[in-house]
């Protein structure tokens, strides 16, 4: 049996007028078609399908995280393919491939997961905390209050020019805390890019065998300069500024900021976020272990 899952949302809410007519180009069957939003759960949904099944997933990145986060604890036996249907595309354009669908289990079956206002999520390409979560953030009220198409290169530089005030941070990885008087971002990545585009991460490898994270830290600078730097990413050409970028690399990352700002998990966008703990897959398998050996239950709720 063929599944395709689709999120209706997507791509500026025309992802069900994309994926139609993505079915018909491919030959694939209409009636076959499902919302995701109309599974209400999505795991038990998954869970029974095998290596005789298959999906083929259709959105953006935030239906791909929504998807990854709702399978993590389950055994994953049905091939799980991917096709684009939204604005930013930031785990393809990492993946460097044109495969559609592409088979994305081995992407999605083992991933960090972010602590942030006491949940727990998995994510596929990274998290955004200070004026990218701005700029999700600027972007949702758009999309909420009008039909015009979000300008996120436009929300960014006014952010920079005025509207974002950059943050006193914290970061610690694994154990070593570091202070940043003025930061504007302090993304942490699994893959390289994020945000339609920019290699914050150029170096990270989401399937390196070391599984570290990478945090990037731009700060020091002032607006002009920031303003300046900021299109060097998109190639990620910005490490050449050594007093502006940092980029640490570890298992366990821990971001607080002075004052509370918006997050985004994939372009899902969290409000009000004073802090978060990202947990590389190799510190998740351990904890794991370590609660397994407590005799904790998996459910019950992480702390760090």
């Amino acid at each position: 049996m063929t599944t395709i899952l689709y999120n209706p949302k997507a791509n500026n809410g025309s992802g069900e007028a994309s994926v139609r007519a993505w079915v018909a180009a491919h030959g694939e069957d209409p009636a076959n078609m499902r919302s995701v939003l109309e599974i209400p759960d999505l795991a038990a949904f998954v869970a029974p399908l095998g290596a005789d099944d298959k999906i083929i997933l259709c959105g953006g990145d935030g239906t791909l995280m929504r998807f990854a986060d709702a399978i993590r604890d389950i055994d994953l036996k049905v091939p799980v393919y991917f096709t684009p249907a939204g604005t930013g595309n930031d785990f393809l354009r990492d993946a460097g491939t044109d495969e559609d669908p592409l088979l994305i289990n081995k992407y999605i079956v083992d991933l960090p997961r972010v602590i942030v206002n006491g949940e727990e999520h998995v994510f596929v390409n990274g998290i955004g905390y200070g004026l990218d979560g701005y700029c999700c953030e600027v972007g949702d009220e758009i999309q909420r209050n009008s039909d015009k198409k979000v300008n996120y290169a436009a929300i960014a530089i006014k952010g920079i020019l005025g509207k974002f005030k950059p943050r006193r941070a914290t970061v610690t990885v694994d154990g070593v805390t570091r202070t940043y008087k003025k930061a504007w971002l302090a993304p942490t990545m699994n893959g390289r890019c994020y945000g339609g585009g920019l290699f914050i991460t150029p170096n990270q490898d989401r399937l390196g065998e070391s599984g570290v994270v990478s945090c990037a830290v731009v700060h020091n600078y002032g607006r002009l300069h920031v303003l300046m730097i900021f299109p060097s990413i998109g190639k990620g050409q910005h490490l050449k500024y050594k007093k502006a970028v940092e980029i640490r690399e570890g298992h366990e990352v821990t971001v607080k900021f002075d004052t509370p700002c918006a997050l985004q998990i994939d372009g899902e966008t969290y409000l009000g976020v004073s802090e978060y703990t990202v947990l590389s897959r190799k510190r998740v398998k351990e904890r794991a272990a370590e609660r397994a050996a407590q005799g904790v239950r998996a459910e019950e709720p992480a702390t760090v």
